[in-house]
């Protein structure tokens, strides 16, 4: 499975700094990804919804290490980019697709 396009929007708040879609195959997209500022740093969370007990679960989610570890790199990298592109007062840019 291929990453097609990743695409950052950043929040000013506290611990949630950003979130993210990503589009996999240019077919699938996966929405509502955040990016969290924990306790030791940055983690992608996926989309989640509310559970009547009041605890979450994951709505859709890597089911294996290796694949979370290249999705959680990709999405971190260009979440990493749009913190620059924001600090340097870069102009907002078209998203790119992403290459694998």
């Amino acid at each position: 499975m291929e990453i097609s396009e990743i695409r950052v929007h950043l929040r000013n708040e506290d611990k949630l700094k950003a979130f993210a879609t990503v589009t996999f195959d240019n077919c699938f997209v996966v929405r509502n990804m955040k990016i969290i500022e924990g306790t030791k740093g940055l983690i992608l969370c996926m989309p989640s919804r509310k559970m009547p007990d009041g605890t979450y679960k994951d709505v859709a989610h890597p089911i294996n290490v290796s694949f979370r570890k290249m999705l959680e790199d990709r999405v971190m990298a260009c979440y990493q980019e749009e913190v620059r592109k924001s600090r340097s007062g870069g102009a907002p840019r078209a998203p790119a697709a992403e290459e694998s």
